[in-house]
């Protein structure tokens, strides 16, 4: 009877044994899982975090359209419009300006930011027109009286045109303003800023056109 008695003891210890190890098999399994599957989370996480970033620094240095300028890149739009302060009748062609390069400013003469910008137009233009390079003003959905008194009260003495109808502004894709399109002698837009510029930022993107 008793060694029965130690026999059952001892299939039972076996048998605890047994579990113990199980268990301690499935909690290794388990935490080995767990790691493997952090690991791949963190992986996964970092991807998306490198592929968040990389449109954001390619979008300084691409040639192409971005979602901030889809002009980029491409041939600015033609357009004739009627000239501002030049005689009834009078209208300008952007293909006159062939073979130059061109600051298109749109602007509106309700427009605060554009009355703060325009005395920086006008002397930046007296600086570069020497060396060949066009502004031109765009005034959107105004008339011509109002866009006449702007240009007076500004003392603005480059080209500008009427787009009273805003169909050139939103062939540009102009949702503010004032918006400046920098066009190459390509007739290529090659930057855009789309709000009141500073004097840095002016003398910036002119370069890009004279390099």
């Amino acid at each position: 009877m008793k060694d029965g008695r130690v026999d059952e003891k001892l299939e039972n210890t076996t048998q605890s044994e047994k579990i113990a190890t199980k268990r301690k098999s499935s909690r290794k399994r388990n935490i080995a899982i767990f790691i493997v599957v952090s690991l791949l989370n963190v992986g996964l996480l970092a991807l998306l975090w490198s592929q968040l970033l990389t449109p954001a620094q390619n979008q300084t240095s691409s040639s192409g359209p971005t979602a901030a300028n889809p002009m980029q890149g491409r041939p600015a739009p033609e357009f004739k419009l009627a000239t501002l302060g030049t005689g009834q009748g009078t209208t300008l062609d952007l293909a006159t300006f062939k073979g130059k390069a061109v600051v298109l400013n749109f602007w509106s003469s309700s427009c605060v930011p554009c009355q703060q910008e325009a005395p920086l137009l006008q002397s930046t233009w007296q600086q570069m027109k020497a060396r060949g390079i066009v502004f031109v003003g765009v005034d959107f959905e105004d008339t011509q009286s109002d866009g006449m008194s702007f240009l007076q009260k500004n003392g603005i003495t480059y080209p500008n045109v009427l787009d009273a109808n805003g169909a050139t502004a939103i062939n540009y894709g102009v949702t503010y303003t004032p918006t400046t399109y920098f066009i190459n002698k390509q007739g290529v837009v090659v930057s855009m800023i789309p709000r009141e510029m500073t004097a840095q930022e002016l003398q910036k993107n002119v370069q890009l056109l004279t390099s």
